[in-house]
């Protein structure tokens, strides 16, 4: 199987999980009016082939230690596998809410709050299974995280309080009186969508520990039999009970263009490129292809900010918004960072 040998090509792909988990939504964006159930059977699929594609190429390439993704799926421990499939299940049901979330309030929104939470949810849990790192830093990174999660809801809440007031105004209040802004519903998606897409990763980490661990294209494939197994249950509930709009038919997927369809394949497959990226740089044994944990994390969680910045600078969803809102986007981003970057930091000055 193929891993990165040098420094350079293990910054390449965690640039590559950068660049696709920051950016595979927009594919949901281009679809137009198609709902994101339906775009999610696509996604599902796009998963699931992108793993058996990179499983049975990049995988199956032999190697210095003679390992290949079918040896190394052969000696899985069942353990391991069940951790995997587990794992691709309940990440299929976290990023289910962050897509109705995107699809409520959009990227600019979806990706700070939802991923904010999942990055505050995820250090806690890695900081009660493995405490280590500097407390000061890591706590802190911590609270400054959560406020700017605060401050892109409060942002969200209020622009999208304004926008309501802007159409009781043109409509007549009679007729409008009884529409609600639907900011806290796309809150609530967020933050249950950040809790648990920050508590899959330590099943990763099980699913690889031990004699019979599994090697990175293994565990790419069963978290993706996970998400693809999982999507048929999960997703036909959203359909009967959706969180906006009427409920769907599974017919009216066949309904959907081509392209939509395309879409939906496409940005599950580049979701997929990221995650694999990400378990190569892990998985990485050569000395020269060791990323630090301070570059490792802040690669992997800025793709926040790139979906963010899809959404505020392309898609234009804070557009026409006012100077408070505008301020409270700035802080967002600028918080995230901050955050992000002490957590990154925090196991470097461990006492």
């Amino acid at each position: 199987m193929i891993l990165p040998q040098t420094f350079f090509g293990a910054l390449l792909l965690l640039l590559l999980t950068l660049f696709c988990w920051g950016s595979w939504a927009n594919t949901f964006k281009l679809a137009g009016k198609w709902r994101f159930e339906l775009y999610y059977f696509d996604f599902a699929f796009g998963v699931l082939l992108a793993a058996v594609v990179c499983a049975f190429t990049l995988g199956s390439q032999p190697t210095a230690d003679g390992l290949e993704f079918l040896d190394d799926i052969a000696h899985t421990g069942r353990r391991q596998a069940v951790y995997g499939f587990a794992a691709g299940a309940i990440f299929n049901l976290a990023n289910m809410l962050f897509m109705a979330a995107i699809s409520v309030a959009g990227l600019a929104v979806a990706f700070p709050v939802g991923l904010g939470t999942a990055l505050f949810v995820g250090t806690l849990v890695n900081y009660a299974v493995q405490p280590k790192g500097n407390t000061v830093l890591l706590f802190s990174g911590v609270a400054i995280v959560a406020a700017s999660i605060v401050a892109d809801a409060l942002a969200y809440r209020s622009h999208a309080r304004a926008k309501l007031e802007e159409e009781i105004g043109k409509a007549g209040r009679t007729k409008s009186k009884k529409k609600k802004d639907g900011s806290l519903k796309a809150i609530i998606l967020c933050v249950a969508s950040g809790v648990l897409m920050g508590s899959y990763f330590p099943l990763i980490d099980l699913a690889k520990a031990g004699d019979n661990g599994m090697g990175p294209y293994s565990v790419g494939l069963v978290f993706a039999a996970g998400v693809f197994a999982s999507t048929f249950l999960l997703n036909l509930f959203l359909m009967n009970l959706p969180v906006q709009g009427q409920a769907v038919e599974i017919l009216d997927y066949f309904k959907g263009r081509a392209t939509q369809h395309l879409l939906g394949l496409l940005g599950g497959a580049l979701w997929f490129s990221g995650m694999i990226s990400s378990l190569v740089v892990a998985a990485a044994v050569a000395k020269d292809a060791q990323i630090g944990p301070a570059a490792g994390l802040a690669l992997r969680q800025g793709a926040t900010m790139i979906g963010a910045l899809w959404g505020l600078l392309v898609w234009k969803e804070f557009q026409n918004a006012d100077v408070r809102v505008k301020t409270l986007i700035i802080l967002t981003l600028v918080l995230f960072v901050s955050g992000l970057g002490m957590i990154s930091i925090a196991p470097l000055y461990s006492r």
